[in-house]
C-alpha cells in the first residue's frame, strides 16, 4: 500500500492534470480533518464551512506554486489558519495565532502574542479591501464573458454553489447536470477567476496563497 505522502503526491499530480475526480478525492480526503479543525475554534457550523471552502479554491489557485515535497496535509491547514485569522479580523475579533498551524492534523496553534501593533492591523485592513475589489472584478469579468457566451447554465450553476451555498449534488438535482458537470463548472470558474486575479499584478503580499 502507498504511504500517505505517495498517496498525496499522486493527487496532486491527478488535480493538475485535469482530472476532476481527483479534486473529489482531495476533498473527501481532507474536507472533514478541516472542518473539524475549524469548527472547533469557532463554535459554528456555517461560517467553519464557508472557511473551509475558502482553504480549497485557495489550494486551487496556488498549486502551480505548490512545491510537491511538501506535506499536502500540512500545506491545506496552514491556508485554512490563514483564512479563519482572515475571517476573526473581519468580525473584528483579534486571533492571538499567526497564519500557520503544526503538522498534525489536530492543527495545535503556535501562539503569536498578546497583542498586533496598530500598523499590522492596517496593513492587514488595507490587504483585506484589496483582495474584495480584486475578487470582485475579476468575478464581474468572468460573469461578463460567461454572459456574452450565453453561458447562462453556468452562471446559474455558479450562483448556486458560491451564492446560495448549495452542494454539488443540490446543483446537480436543479439544474438537471451529473455531479461531475458542476464539479467542472466550479473547477473552471475557480481557475479563470484566479488565473484573472494574478493578471491584475497585485502584490504577493495582498494573496499569498496565489
Amino acid at each position: 500500500m502507498s504511504s500517505p505522502s505517495e498517496t498525496d503526491q499522486l493527487l496532486v499530480k491527478r488535480i493538475r492534470s485535469g482530472d476532476d475526480d481527483a479534486w473529489e478525492d482531495l476533498i473527501s480526503r481532507y474536507e472533514g480533518r478541516l472542518l473539524a479543525f475549524v469548527e472547533s475554534r469557532l463554535g459554528r457550523r456555517a461560517p467553519s464551512e464557508d472557511i473551509v471552502q475558502e482553504a480549497f479554491i485557495g489550494f486551487l489557485n496556488s498549486l502551480p506554486n505548490f512545491d510537491g515535497r511538501r506535506s499536502l496535509e500540512s500545506y491545506l491547514f496552514s491556508i485554512c489558519a490563514y483564512k479563519l485569522t482572515d475571517h476573526l479580523r473581519r468580525e473584528g475579533r483579534r486571533p492571538t495565532i499567526p497564519l500557520t498551524v503544526s503538522n498534525e492534523s489536530s492543527g495545535e496553534w503556535q501562539v503569536a502574542g498578546d497583542a498586533r501593533p496598530a500598523s499590522s492591523m492596517m496593513r492587514s485592513g488595507e490587504r483585506r479591501d484589496l483582495e474584495e475589489r480584486a475578487v470582485a472584478e475579476a468575478v464581474c469579468e468572468q460573469v461578463q464573458h460567461w454572459q456574452e457566451q450565453g453561458n447562462w447554465t453556468k452562471l446559474r450553476c455558479i450562483e448556486l454553489l458560491f451564492v446560495r451555498g448549495w452542494s454539488n449534488k443540490q446543483v446537480a438535482g436543479a439544474l438537471d447536470l451529473s455531479e461531475q458537470q458542476v464539479a467542472n463548472f466550479k473547477h473552471d470558474f475557480v481557475s479563470r477567476t484566479s488565473s484573472l486575479i494574478r493578471k491584475q499584478g497585485l502584490s504577493a503580499d495582498v494573496f499569498p496563497e496565489l
